[in-house]
């Protein structure tokens, strides 16, 4: 058995253990920012063929206590790299730390990679170069208070890069946070899904998926790939029975609109490059006058904060406008708006059932939820949240 982090946006590490546990992860331990686990290697390439939630996989390799920069370049001297990689292939070291006495991150970087050059040099005569932007191998280190763990990242590119976005708006969320949501908000494919604020597509491209049935990692590659002991035969056959289970793109009552045609067109472009199309309804539209495209439903939004609006001013004037069309627009409708703006549930005039913390890169987040009845919402809310 092996020993892995699994690293996720925070506040969502209850449903990354979830999407663990159906990979067959054991000893699974929660975390703020991800899952410890344990299993065979199988357990990885499965976690990150199919989690939607996971950021990286990391398959821990070697740990001890320190008290200065040289414990650390020892224990990463002492670690038998080249029984996982070869010299030809090129290197990235990053590390974080919590609580660390150590003065300078960047050093014990340097340290951690000066150890694994020296390591092959030592077994090799060769050492592997440094590659920053397109490393075939990536070391991950963790320090705390006492304490330095090292990692080889199983993931290559981030987990939320399925493969196939190419066109971008502002301030896009993260797919695997997207993937969240839907989960948080309980959409279940064959129930109306909508996003009217749906930029470049992320909400739409993720419940296609998940409507399809196609596994997240199903079209892209991932650094397990290239390490000596990779079994190509197990990754064939699981990755073909993921394959296998995919269902043929057809409509799937997810609907998108945006007040802009750009986005509109890049999230068309995005998914007609994944292959989703025909799973979506796209249109333009201004989301405070367009109707409900179902008797009842679930919206997901992305709205207007911070960086997309030029003022505060901007916000005060679009948030009750909002919260007046989700009242005569979507009655019947459960409606999930992600937002960085505290004052949002006050300007949009509607209390929430239920809030969530949530964080989208480092901006601190709540996704409210509103479930809207015919009339005043405020009541029915009020009472539900009690």
């Amino acid at each position: 058995m092996e020993t892995y982090f699994a690293s996720c946006p925070r506040g969502l590490e209850p449903l990354l253990a979830e999407d663990l546990a159906a990979a067959g992860a054991a000893e699974l331990q929660q975390i703020s920012g991800g899952v410890h686990f344990v299993g065979e290697w199988p357990v990885c390439y499965r976690a990150n063929l199919h989690s939607r939630i996971a950021t990286r996989i990391l398959w821990r390799v070697a740990q001890a206590s320190y008290a200065k920069e040289q414990d650390i370049y020892e224990l990463a001297l002492d670690t038998p790299w080249p029984k996982w990689f070869v010299p030809e292939q090129t290197i990235r070291v990053d590390v974080n730390a919590v609580k660390s006495p150590l003065k300078s991150i960047e050093f014990v970087t340097l340290r951690i990679k000066d150890a694994i050059c020296d390591r092959f040099r030592r077994d090799f005569a060769r050492r592997p170069s440094v590659d920053t932007r397109q490393p075939d191998v990536r070391i991950q280190g963790f320090i705390n208070s006492d304490e330095c763990t090292l990692y080889l990242d199983t993931s290559g590119a981030p987990l939320y890069q399925r493969g196939f976005r190419q066109k971008t708006v502002e301030a896009p969320l993260r797919e695997n946070l997207a993937a969240g949501i839907l989960r948080l908000s309980g959409w279940q494919p064959g129930t109306a899904l909508l996003d009217p604020m749906c930029g470049s597509g992320t909400f739409l491209l993720e419940a296609a998926q998940i409507a399809l049935n196609r596994a997240p990692g199903a079209r892209r590659d991932f650094a397990f790939q290239g390490l000596r002991h990779f079994d190509p035969q197990v990754w064939k056959s699981m990755l073909e029975a993921a394959q296998a289970a995919e269902k043929p793109a057809a409509p799937a009552a997810i609907f998108g609109s945006d007040i802009s045609p750009v986005a509109v067109r890049a999230a068309l472009a995005n998914l007609d490059r994944a292959g989703l199309l025909p799973a979506v309804s796209l249109a333009s539209g201004d989301l405070l006058e367009i109707d409900a495209p179902a008797a009842a439903g679930i919206m997901v939004s992305n709205p207007p904060y911070g960086e997309r609006v030029s003022s505060d001013e901007e916000l005060a004037e679009f948030y009750p406008l909002l919260g007046h069309a989700l009242k005569r627009r979507f009655a019947g409708w459960s409606c999930y708006l992600i937002s960085a703006d505290t004052r949002l549930p006050k300007l949009v005039r509607l209390t929430p059932s239920k809030k969530t913390p949530l964080f989208n890169g480092a901006l601190d987040c709540r996704l409210y939820e509103f479930r809207m009845v015919a009339g005043s919402n405020r009541g029915k809310a009020a009472a539900s949240a009690s």
